[in-house]
C-alpha cells in the first residue's frame, strides 16, 4: 500500500524549500509519493530531480490555479550506487 506526503511549500521561505523537499524524498520508501502544493510551476525543482536522481522518481505536475501547482513526485526506485 503507497503513501501520499502532501507538502505545501507556499508558506515555507523560498531558500528552505528545497531542503525540506529533499528531505522527505531521501525517506520516502519506494512507491510512495509527494504531493507538493507550491506558488509557481515546479520546473527547476524537476530539473533537478532529472539531474540527480533520474531513474528513481516518475513526475506529473498541473496548474490548479493562478497561485497553485501540484507535483506528484513517486519514489519507483532506491539508488543505485
Amino acid at each position: 500500500m503507497s503513501t501520499t506526503t502532501e507538502l505545501d511549500v507556499r508558506e515555507i521561505m523560498p531558500f528552505e524549500r528545497h531542503s525540506k523537499i529533499f528531505d522527505i524524498w531521501h525517506a520516502l520508501p519506494v512507491g510512495d509519493e509527494i504531493l507538493l502544493i507550491n506558488d509557481h510551476d515546479p520546473r527547476p525543482l524537476h530539473y533537478q530531480f532529472l539531474a540527480e536522481y533520474a531513474d528513481e522518481f516518475e513526475w506529473t505536475s498541473e496548474e490548479r490555479g493562478p497561485q497553485w501547482w501540484e507535483a506528484h513526485i513517486k519514489r519507483i526506485a532506491l539508488p543505485t550506487a
